[in-house]
């Protein structure tokens, strides 16, 4: 599945970069986190607790960072979780890409590409899309505060 998202930050590109690439930070704008642990620079496991439909599930794993380019302001992540209890695995390679609009506002682009396996992707592209574009929505409310 492809997800093309964009929001917009009331911040500058260099804040908007800087508060990005601190990856416990941005984990407390993510709604449904109740986990993240440094394990090295570019490495991070964490929880993340959702409701899907009508069931709640809680999905553990590591994020990667592989790549960090200021100069572009373009970075790409990998994120690698599963959900034991209903067997099901997410893996997604996530870009960011930052456009300043002006000197207090900046353009956040998030192109994903995610496969869903076991009983989460039975649910079909439309629930995860929905699902997706809930969690972005709010994680760029959060942010932008």
């Amino acid at each position: 599945m492809i997800l093309d998202q964009q929001v917009v930050v009331p911040a500058a590109a260099d804040r908007v970069w800087e508060f990005l690439m601190d990856i416990p930070a941005v984990s407390r704008c993510v709604p449904g986190v109740e986990s993240i642990e440094r394990i090295d620079d570019d490495t991070f496991a964490g929880s993340l607790k959702v409701r899907v439909g009508p069931i709640g599930v809680t999905l553990n794993g590591k994020v990667i960072v592989v790549e960090r380019d200021r100069d572009h302001f373009r970075s790409r992540m990998d994120v690698q979780a599963a959900e034991k209890r209903l067997n099901s695995a997410v893996s997604a390679h996530a870009t960011l890409t930052l456009v300043a609009r002006s000197e207090s506002e900046t353009e956040v682009h998030i192109h994903t590409e995610s496969s869903i396996l076991g009983k989460l992707g039975e649910f079909g592209q439309a629930v995860m899309r929905k699902k997706a574009d809930q969690i972005i929505g709010e994680f760029a409310r959060n942010m932008a505060r």
